[in-house]
């Protein structure tokens, strides 16, 4: 069998595998939009239940606390000692208010603190991230700039190959087959993280329901405590 024989057969096979792995690459590409979409839908529903426990919720509860003191004080005040004993009782009670207010003020600085923190390094790693995402933009750029310079250098031969032997197109041939059997590897490996990235991000996107839920369910406790402080106050208010 004649060379240039042999490359058509090697070429309609590379053909025949090349239409199998392009069709296993636009699945994966299919399921990388996929996983992106629930990636950002996350992200998008971490930044909700952010602001609404932490800007919402915290708010909410934080201003309870201060109300919370507001009425103890108002009713220390309204405490007539008859003696040293229970003046000192009001005043002891008072500073007791203060600093239970103080140290919890303090823990909770505590723990904003190291939310705080934990933020920064989010968005170090974010950075990082968006870095990678440039990297990978200037990357296609490059392929896009090599291609195009392949594409000119095919123009300029007037769309001729003279320099074409069966021993050239024989290394092409040999060339392109481990590329295709490169690509498969990179093709299966990237189908199984696909699947697995998938799989973490539908838990994701579960644990953020639960998370929702329990927001929702804690801002109803919140304003259960509003209720009771009002009612404090309005005690205070007819006992003056």
């Amino acid at each position: 069998m004649k060379k240039s024989d042999k490359n058509a057969l090697a070429i309609a096979k590379n053909k025949k595998k090349t239409f199998q792995i392009s069709a296993e690459v636009m699945t994966n590409k299919t399921m990388i939009f996929q996983s992106r979409s629930v990636i950002e839908e996350n992200r998008l529903m971490i930044l909700n239940n952010y602001a609404a426990a932490f800007i919402g919720n915290r708010q909410l509860a934080s201003s309870n606390t201060d109300e919370i003191f507001e009425n103890r004080n108002s009713i220390l005040s309204r405490i007539n000692p008859k003696n040293n004993v229970e003046e000192n009782f009001v005043f002891a009670q008072k500073n007791k208010a203060t600093l239970d207010f103080l140290n919890h003020k303090s823990d909770l600085n505590s723990t904003i603190l190291e939310v705080s923190k934990e933020m920064a390094e989010i968005n170090s790693k974010l950075i990082d991230i968006n870095k990678k995402i440039m990297e990978l933009n200037q990357s296609i750029v490059d392929f896009n700039k090599e291609q195009i310079a392949i594409n000119t250098n095919l123009l300029a031969s007037d769309l001729e190959s003279p320099q074409a032997t069966p021993e050239t197109n024989a290394k092409l041939v040999e060339s392109n087959r481990n590329l295709l059997l490169d690509l498969e590897k990179k093709v299966k490996i990237n189908r199984e993280e696909m699947h697995n990235l998938l799989e973490n991000s539908k838990k994701n996107s579960h644990s953020l329901m639960e998370n929702r839920d329990q927001i929702l369910k804690r801002r109803s406790s919140i304003m259960g405590n509003r209720d009771a402080i009002l009612v404090n106050k309005s005690k205070i208010f007819f006992n003056n």
